[in-house]
């Protein structure tokens, strides 16, 4: 909510005219004036005797005025009292009381003069009383014995007072006595009790009387009240009384009303018109009667009747002749009621209509007086002049009294006096000055130059022109240097000279000229008008509800003319914020720190500029956890059962929701509290239902939306008796350890389930489906029972039973279990194979009898393991896989084979004991399928119009290669792909030159290879044609490689381009259209692994690089390997593998050095030379036969020789190892990777091969490249 505290138009415009319009009618001090009273003392002036008295009487007037005092109608010659002092230049009396004065002596009535040369104005006539506060006259009070029930009057009769005191009652401690409908002051002061009771007993009733005046408290004597019930009335009686007499005395009875103030039925009331209407009805009666007023033939005023006194007093605030009429107050109880008319007639004092105004005229201008006054009865009018009635008072032509009303007719400068106007009835008097100034004056402007206005835009805008001048000047307006005259409806005119503008615009502001002429001269003056723009509140503080110690902000973002200055004051309830340092005021908000339960209230933002002020207010409610029940009560304890009760505590501005009951067992669990029923928030009473052998204590939880309070103090504890106990024990199982016996367990009951002391257990068996007696034990408070000597895996039926010192549960229900398990006697038979696919095959076989199995069964596993691949024809090393089919199952499927091998497998049974024996073995082979991705791809020797391409076999080619497919496309500026052209390319070819490219060209390269099945996954790549002269080399990512394991893949890359680059890897499951999932890699590395995927799943991966739009690798597929039953042995982890491997390693190791050696001794490949002459690739001149780059060649095969430290000047990385890689002597893709699948690769230093064709290379490996790989 917003207010706005800027005074309305026509308020300011009637508050700024009044007071304009008195100014306009002051005569400037500097010409001549009648005298005119500025200040004089009440009419009724009460004054305290101990000090001076001081009779004010100001004036004004030119010349100065001369002063004089009457006193009770005759002159006042103060300079015979040595006690009167006036003040220089002022006509106020001062009377020295504290040097020997006494007050009495001058009370009487007093009037000031004020006289000059051009009339006399008087004052009021001025009553001096001194104040009084007497004592109270001695009386002898009488002790007030009254029976219980009657009504009783305490009178106060304070003493007449000067001016009357104000009445309360008090006891000897000074403690107000407590006031109710039955007990109540009166307005005249005594103490009324509707009917006594025996708690009013007391000596110590005391009125006291206060005049505020003389700042004195009187007493009364103490009066003493003594209650007589009527029990203790009856024995009195009883005691002096015969049996006939004490009949008589009857108990307290009921009374109806009957009016103790005022009496009678009716009444009459007189009040003045504007005072203060007090009616009062006070009524005895048992039950004490309640107030009710009416006004005969209408309604109490609505905005100006107030109750007071329990209702027993009707109050009217200013009232007038209307309130006038009968009004009825009546006392009703539920015997009856009683009822008294007050009439109430409303007289006034006179009171002006019209009063009289000072008239400045020039020589032979008419004009007139009026003085109109009304009253009731209606006032007399009478006029003085210069203090003496008129009649008498010196003539003059140019007057005319009539009535109210004087007329002036071609006035002189002998005219000019002043007037007094005197209009009295009964009630009182009214007197006003009026002079009437003969001057012939040019006109004068008042107002200050160039004076400055500023208003808010839409707001009124009043500029003043204080003018003087006889006769009367006009006033007229301007705007601007050479406007014109101002009229229209958009401006007002006041007599005063005011110009008021109702709705002042920014296009307001200016320079106003105000212009005030008469026939003896002109005069103008000028005003400056700016209009601001409004201060306004745009973001205005909300509604909050924060929790206790928390931090909650008010905002107060205010908008204002640039050239005001705004001040922000935060209030909280309409007072000032606490002096707290919690409270931080900001420049657009209010935060409060650590909330507490007396932040609570309404915040307002307060903005006051010079000009205007708005505000702003917002609600902060505080909320908390409730506070803890209190005064916990349990009543009707039984054995099963008892009532708690509580009493909530403070919700705190959030309403509790529910209680929370808890319990502690302190006989079993002390000072554990358990869960025992949840009630509604409005209940606070719960009938609980109790266990036997419990010593209960109970808690009780408050909870609201904030959250539970804190755990009430505990109860008184109930501790409930013994009994036989109620349930048994739960999970009941028969389960043998070992094939001759059973095992008997369950869940032993807890203390409190119990129920009493010596809880023991009866444990009953018998073997099931045979005609056996049952066998029992008792056993103590345990949870096993073994039973021995029995048959292997026979059913058994089972109870256990609780008991205590008192007796036994309820008969159990009974559970079957077997005895021990043993091994399965027999293996599955006709087991049979059926391949589905390359990858997929299904055995089937059939169940064993189940008494061969010697226990429950759990399903069959197969065994089976790869025996050799078919496309290599190379033993591997044997690693079974298992697989377990639960339940009775009779056939299963073996998925993640690998096509074209040799299989065997085997079938067992499976019980609870462990495994049976196996079936004989299956052989079984998988036909071709799909091959994997090429190894790699490399794209050399770019010239304008032709690219070399060299590759890689399948690492899986899953069946005899019959080609690769060779697909590509043109690629322009904005990554648009052209026509795409296709190659079918013998199975025995490893590279390819292709020609009639584009110069400068980028082309995407797609090659796969195939088998008899179809293609397999292909490998993408990108190439650039050359220009004329070498092109600069852009950012990209290359042959991205993937080894994928059981569950998770390393991911491999090569890039080229600007250092410090984070790479990311995206990946999802091929041939979903689901989003790509990211993962960022650490750093700069050209590898990551990624883990938790699904076995047998293909995959498809790209790399990218953050920052660079668009910037990533070509995808690439890969698949998971199978699930795997059972863990496996890593080969590469064997000590004798890796010794077996180090050897090889260092015989090669010897070979090579040995040919290197022969080689360099033939001289045939002068390598140093060729180096010197051909130092990198990438950097020799074209040859100009071809535009192909000068390179290092080799005699037999033409192929590049690099150096194991370089990379390739393709800047490619192909795939880690060929064919003959550590895979082929460890099971699937596990051969590749350690247990947390990193490359053994790259902890053997192993670097990159030359590309060689099928399995095997064509060239000796460069000595340096052995190295490279061995080190």
């Amino acid at each position: 909510m917003m207010k706005k505290k800027i005074m309305s138009a026509s308020k300011a415009s009637l508050v700024l005219l009044l007071c304009q319009m008195v100014s306009a009618l002051d005569v400037p001090l500097d010409l001549s004036q009648p005298p005119t009273i500025t200040q004089q003392s009440p009419k009724d002036y009460i004054v305290d005797p101990r000090e001076n008295i001081v009779i004010q009487c100001e004036a004004k007037g030119k010349p100065p005025p001369s002063f004089s005092w009457t006193r009770n109608g005759t002159h006042f010659d103060i300079d015979k009292d040595a006690q009167v002092t006036m003040k220089p230049n002022s006509g106020t009396l001062v009377i020295n009381i504290m040097n020997g004065g006494k007050a009495e002596a001058y009370e009487g009535v007093y009037q000031c003069t004020a006289r000059n040369e051009r009339g006399a104005a008087i004052s009021n006539n001025i009553v001096i009383r001194p104040s009084r506060s007497p004592l109270w006259t001695k009386e002898k009070l009488e002790p007030n014995q009254v029976r219980e029930g009657d009504s009783l009057v305490l009178h106060c009769r304070p003493p007449v007072g000067l001016p009357p005191p104000i009445i309360f009652w008090m006891d000897n401690a000074f403690q107000r006595l407590p006031q109710s409908e039955r007990v109540s002051q009166g307005l005249n002061g005594d103490l009324y009790f509707s009917n006594v009771q025996p708690e009013d007993t007391r000596e110590d009733y005391i009125c006291y009387a206060r005049f505020n005046h003389t700042q004195t408290i009187q007493q009364k004597q103490p009066i003493s009240v003594k209650v007589f019930s009527m029990d203790s009335l009856n024995d009195t009686i009883a005691a002096n009384l015969s049996d006939t007499d004490i009949y008589g005395a009857k108990p307290v009875t009921e009374r109806q009303p009957v009016l103790l103030t005022p009496t009678g039925s009716t009444s009459t009331k007189v009040e003045l018109r504007g005072n203060v209407l007090l009616l009062e009805c006070i009524a005895a009666g048992l039950p004490t009667p309640v107030i009710r007023w009416i006004k005969e033939g209408g309604e109490l005023p609505a905005n100006r009747t107030f109750f007071e006194n329990f209702k027993k007093t009707l109050k009217i605030v200013d009232v007038s002749e209307a309130d006038s009429g009968n009004y009825k107050c009546i006392a009703r109880n539920t015997l009856g009621s009683a009822h008294h008319v007050i009439s109430v007639t409303v007289k006034a004092a006179p009171y002006w209509i019209t009063a009289p105004r000072n008239l400045v005229l020039s020589p032979g201008e008419d004009g007139t007086l009026i003085c109109r006054a009304n009253g009731n009865p209606k006032p007399d009018i009478s006029w003085l002049a210069n203090g003496v009635p008129i009649a008498i008072a010196p003539e003059d032509p140019s007057r005319k009294v009539d009535g109210d009303t004087i007329i002036f007719s071609q006035v002189q400068e002998r005219s000019s006096a002043v007037y007094q106007c005197n209009a009295s009835n009964e009630y009182g008097y009214l007197l006003a000055n009026a002079f009437v100034n003969v001057l012939a004056e040019p006109p004068r402007i008042l107002t200050a130059a160039n004076k400055l206005y500023q208003v808010i835009a839409d707001s009124p805008a009043l500029l003043d022109c204080a003018y003087f001048g006889s006769p009367k000047p006009e006033i007229e307006w301007f705007k601007g240097v050479k406007g014109s005259i101002l009229r229209g409806n958009e401006y007002v005119f006041h007599d005063n000279g005011t110009l008021e503008i109702p709705v002042a615009q920014k296009d307001s502001s200016g320079t106003y000229t105000c212009v005030a002429r008469n026939e003896l001269g002109k005069i103008q003056n000028e005003v400056q008008l700016e209009v601001k723009d409004p201060t306004m509140i745009i973001k205005q503080p909300e509604y909050k509800v924060i929790q206790r110690y928390g931090q909650v902000s008010f905002e107060c973002i205010i908008k204002h003319d640039s050239t005001l200055l705004p001040t922000v004051i935060w209030l909280k309830d309409n007072g000032e914020l606490p002096g707290d340092e919690r409270f931080l005021v900001g420049k657009d908000n209010l935060t409060i720190m650590n909330v507490t339960d007396k932040d609570d209230g309404t915040y307002t933002c307060i903005v006051n500029t010079t000009l205007d002020s708005v505000s702003a207010s917002a609600v902060l409610t505080v909320v908390a956890r409730p506070n803890p029940p209190f005064d916990l009560e349990l009543t009707g304890q039984l054995e099963r059962s008892v009532e708690l009760s509580w009493v909530p505590g403070d919700e705190n501005n959030s309403p509790i929701t529910n209680f929370v009951i808890e319990y502690e067992d302190g006989l079993h669990e002390p000072g554990v509290w358990h869960h025992q029923t949840e009630v509604p928030g409005t209940q606070t009473t719960v009938q609980l239902k109790l266990s036997p052998y419990v010593n209960y204590s109970f808690r009780v939880i408050a909870v609201n939306e904030i959250g539970r309070s804190q755990p009430s103090e505990p109860s008184e504890q109930y501790l409930t008796k013994s009994a036989n106990p109620d349930e048994n024990p739960s999970n009941v199982q028969g389960i043998g350890s070992e094939p001759d016996n059973l095992v008997i367990t369950w869940e032993s009951l807890t203390g409190f389930q119990s129920n009493g002391p010596g809880l023991q257990y009866k444990v009953s068996w018998r073997q099931k489906d045979v005609d056996d007696e049952w066998t029992s034990v008792i056993v103590a408070n345990v949870s096993k029972y073994i039973v021995s000597g029995t048959p292997t895996f026979v059913p058994y039926e089972i109870k256990v039973q609780a008991l205590n010192d008192l007796g036994y549960a309820p008969e159990p229900s009974e559970v079957i279990g077997h005895s021990g398990e043993d091994l399965p006697m027999v293996a599955p038979g006709n087991v049979q194979v059926h391949v589905i696919n390359s990858t997929l095959a299904k055995v089937h076989w059939d169940t064993v009898p189940l008494k061969t199995v010697r226990g429950h069964l759990q399903g069959y596993k197969v065994y089976y393991w790869k025996v050799q691949s078919l496309s290599r024809r190379s033993k591997r090393h044997v690693e079974k896989k298992i697989l377990t089919f639960r339940g009775n199952k009779t056939f299963g499927m073996l998925p993640g084979l690998e096509p074209y091998s040799s299989y065997k497998l085997n079938v067992r049974v499976v019980n609870g004991k462990g495994e049976g024996p196996a079936s004989p073995d299956k052989v079984f082979k998988t036909p071709e399928g799909v091959p994997s991705s090429p190894s790699f791809l490399k794209i050399t020797n770019p010239t304008l119009d032709s690219l070399t391409l060299e590759w890689g076999s399948p690492t899986h080619p899953n069946g005899v290669l019959t080609s690769y497919i060779l697909k590509f496309q043109p690629i322009n500026n904005t990554h648009e792909l052209g026509p795409l052209v296709e190659i079918r390319i013998p199975a025995n070819e490893s590279s390819l030159i292709l020609k009639n490219l584009n110069y400068s060209t980028r082309y995407k390269f797609y090659f796969n290879a195939q088998t008899s099945v179809g293609s397999g996954s292909q490998i993408t790549e990108e190439a650039v044609t050359i220009m004329d002269e070498v092109q600069p080399l852009y950012p990209r990512i290359r042959n991205v490689t993937t080894a994928a394991a059981e569950t998770y893949a390393n991911i491999s890359w090569e890039y080229e381009g600007p250092d410090h680059v984070n790479f990311y890897v995206e990946y999802g499951v091929a041939g979903s259209k689901e989003d790509w999932k990211k993962e960022i890699v650490n750093g700069s590395r050209s590898f990551f692994v990624l883990k938790g995927l699904t076995p047998g799943t293909a995959y498809k991966v790209r790399v990218g690089a953050e920052g660079l739009s668009g910037f990533r690798s070509s995808e690439d597929v890969f698949e998971t390997g199978p699930a795997m039953a059972s863990r496996q042995v890593d080969i590469a982890t064997q000590g004798w593998f890796i010794g077996l491997m180090c050897a090889v390693a260092l015989l090669i190791l010897i070979l090579l050095i040995v040919c290197f050696i022969r080689r360099n001794k033939g001289g045939k490949y002068p390598v140093k030379e060729k180096e010197d002459a051909h130092a990198d690739p990438e950097i020799q001149p074209m040859k100009e036969d071809d535009g192909t780059f000068g390179e290092y060649s080799d005699a037999e095969d033409h192929k590049p020789l690099k150096k194991g430290s370089r990379t390739p000047s393709d800047r490619t990385v192909k795939k880690e190892d060929s064919d003959d890689s550590l895979v082929d002597y460890g099971e699937g893709v596990n051969g590749q990777f350690n247990e947390d699948g990193s490359f053994i690769g790259q902890y053997s230093g192993k670097k990159e091969k030359e590309p060689a064709e099928g399995n095997e290379s064509s060239e000796a490996p460069s000595p340096v490249n052995a190295m490279n790989s061995f080190v």
